[in-house]
């Protein structure tokens, strides 16, 4: 479970790094393709590298965090479902619930929580929500079971899944440009 990497080529060639990683932290999408921030194991979480998925050999840490990121996305959406399965979330969030039993102030948790819930309402807004133009839809994908449009923003490198709903309102014709850059016609031969 790790990546290889060349480090420190001495003129033989054989000298060969083997970096282990620790924990995938994180997920995005540059220029259509996939990259994960890892945690490598021995370095601090600072030194952590964004890395594209084909140069990754860690399968069984990849579907864990996916399985996590599926699983929190479900219960934002139904939030009064908390309780019977309930996956250890961050270990910031276990030592905030066991502070408070031992009488910490509600108000220092209650901070914590609304800069955590900041923290995270950032990651989930949308280039829209940022302010940024779509340049293109790159892209098109149902695997959430919504259609979902790979767009392309402008003065950026970045692209991100966003909803149908959402860019069939907020960038028309670049809709209506991605359907039309793959419309084929089927003319009837005589035949037919």
């Amino acid at each position: 479970m790790g990546k290889k990497d060349k480090k420190g080529d001495t003129s033989d060639g054989s000298s060969e790094e083997e970096y282990v990683v620790e924990k995938v932290l994180d997920k995005r999408t540059v220029k259509g393709k996939v990259q994960y921030l890892l945690k490598w194991k021995g370095y601090k979480e600072e030194e952590s590298t964004w890395e594209p998925v084909e140069n990754l050999d860690c399968e069984e840490l990849i579907k864990t965090f996916e399985d996590n990121r599926k699983e929190k996305e479900a219960k934002a959406k139904k939030p009064e479902d908390r309780g019977k399965k309930r996956v250890r979330e961050s270990s910031e969030e276990t030592n905030t619930s066991s502070r408070k039993g031992r009488g910490t102030s509600v108000s220092s948790a209650d901070d914590h929580k609304e800069t955590k819930r900041e923290r995270k309402e950032e990651k989930t807004k949308s280039g829209f929500d940022k302010g940024l133009k779509a340049e293109k839809i790159i892209g098109a994908s149902d695997a959430t079971g919504d259609l979902m449009f790979l767009i392309k923003w402008a003065d950026s490198d970045e692209a991100e899944l966003v909803p149908a709903k959402v860019a069939n309102v907020k960038c028309p014709q670049q809709v209506i440009a991605f359907y039309e850059e793959r419309l084929t016609w089927h003319t009837p031969t005589e035949s037919e």
